[in-house]
């Protein structure tokens, strides 16, 4: 099939009937799919049903402080989950305070205490007449959604193959100190995929920000979520590289075990600098007497180690690999020749960045809703949810069952065809 562009009006109205009496038998199905959130499969839930034995009424609940893990104690987590999670992100079990189950509430924690209390002695951010923060995009909407709820205002930060556009960031981070941080998804960047390179790490580790408080907020959220055991993306570890640098305090690194155990019972953390965590220990001291310590010995007794882990994360890949590439294959299949969209095809993570034509994406998703598809919403990926170019699209594989997510790809494409079409058409007339 040629380029839709190259088809004269004639051949576009003609295939636009053909697509357009395909969607009408699809839509007469009725079918209820949801490619709109990057949950887990209850098959990749069922991988860690095993958790739910590890300890019984008759177990040892003694951490190896020799604290009873029912008990109060142990504000920063305890030990062996701490080592757990600091090989999983790389960082020194030191440097790490465990917290409950979403490194999305640590975030969400971080933020406020800075407007309430500041970082590290700074004037809280309350008490400021402006407070910014960058955000590559397309990013991540949970991220965005946390800023716009406490007014900060966002300045969007395009993304390249490497990571956010250094040039962009260097020149604003240095020269206004209303900027106080920065969103990161380094490595498997949701939604594209993108590992950012050894380059763009150290650029970031080389920051002179204008503000003193200023932080990059490193949500490693898909450090060992490889779909591929010869193909995986390597990210060099900032918190070492900020510290070679000079500037040990600048950033705050978050993960969990969201989409590795139980997405609602994980166990999350903050990895940061000792000046840091000094700070964050002071807000922990009068927030809480401690996390769920039963559900951190829980994890890492069924894991063992981080060996156990990265084992564990092999049959998640074996479980999603399949389904990514069944949607990469149909849109390579379908649209690879029409040039009426683009998209990446990630070594890990949990999504498929699509690029419709420009003005296209609300349609499509709209589109594809009209046929029994729910997307994610089009504009999601940038913040206050508006897309300037109103063209990426997050696809999100991994929870349909593989027979859905083929049903729900093809109703796709076939959604992008009709409103690329449309769009062509639109041009000519």
């Amino acid at each position: 099939m040629a380029a839709y562009r190259e088809l004269g009006r004639e051949e576009l109205l003609e295939l636009k009937e053909e697509l357009e009496a395909q969607f009408a038998e699809v839509k007469a199905k009725g079918l209820k799919l949801d490619m709109s959130r990057g949950k887990p499969s209850k098959a990749q839930l069922d991988l860690s049903m095993g958790m739910m034995d590890v300890l019984t009424s008759d177990s040892d609940l003694i951490c190896e402080e020799g604290v009873d893990c029912r008990n109060y104690g142990v504000l920063d987590g305890i030990k062996e989950a701490k080592q757990l999670l600091a090989d999983m992100i790389e960082v020194p079990k030191d440097n790490i305070v465990i917290f409950g189950n979403s490194s999305l509430n640590v975030m969400y924690d971080t933020i406020a205490r800075s407007f309430t209390h500041g970082v590290m002695g700074s004037t809280p951010w309350c008490k400021l007449d402006k407070v910014k923060f960058l955000c590559p995009v397309p990013g991540y909407d949970r991220h965005f959604a946390i800023t716009e709820y406490f007014g900060i205002e966002m300045i969007n930060v395009p993304m390249t193959e490497s990571g956010p556009d250094m040039d962009i960031i260097e020149k604003l981070v240095s020269s206004d100190p209303a900027i106080k941080g920065i969103w990161c998804v380094p490595k498997y960047s949701n939604p594209q995929g993108i590992t950012y390179s050894d380059e763009t790490v150290h650029r970031f580790a080389c920051l002179e920000p204008a503000a003193e408080d200023f932080r990059i907020y490193w949500d490693n959220a898909y450090g060992i979520h490889h779909l591929y055991e010869d193909k995986q993306d390597y990210l060099i570890e900032i918190l070492m590289e900020c510290k070679k640098e000079g500037h040990p305090d600048m950033v705050y690194k978050f993960a969990s075990t969201s989409k590795i155990s139980f997405p609602g019972s994980g166990i999350a953390a903050i990895a940061a600098s000792d000046a840091n965590l000094i700070d964050i220990r002071k807000q922990m001291k009068i927030q809480t007497i401690g996390h769920d310590k039963v559900n951190q010995l829980r994890h890492a007794r069924f894991f063992g180690d981080i060996h156990g882990m990265v084992q564990h994360m092999k049959k998640h890949a074996d479980i999603i690999r399949p389904k990514f590439e069944i949607v990469l294959g149909k849109l390579r299949e379908e649209l690879g020749e029409l040039e009426i969209g683009s998209w990446m095809e990630p070594r890990g993570g949990y999504f498929i960045s699509f690029d419709a034509l420009d003005g296209c994406a609300k349609k499509i998703v709209e589109k594809a809703k009209e046929a029994g598809v729910i997307m994610t919403e089009a504009g999601a990926t940038f913040p206050y949810g508006k897309d300037p170019h109103d063209s990426n699209i997050r696809i999100a594989p991994t929870f349909p069952t593989e027979e859905e997510l083929a049903m729900a790809t093809d109703i796709f494409i076939l959604s992008v065809k009709l409103v690329s079409i449309e769009k062509i058409l639109s041009e000519i007339e």
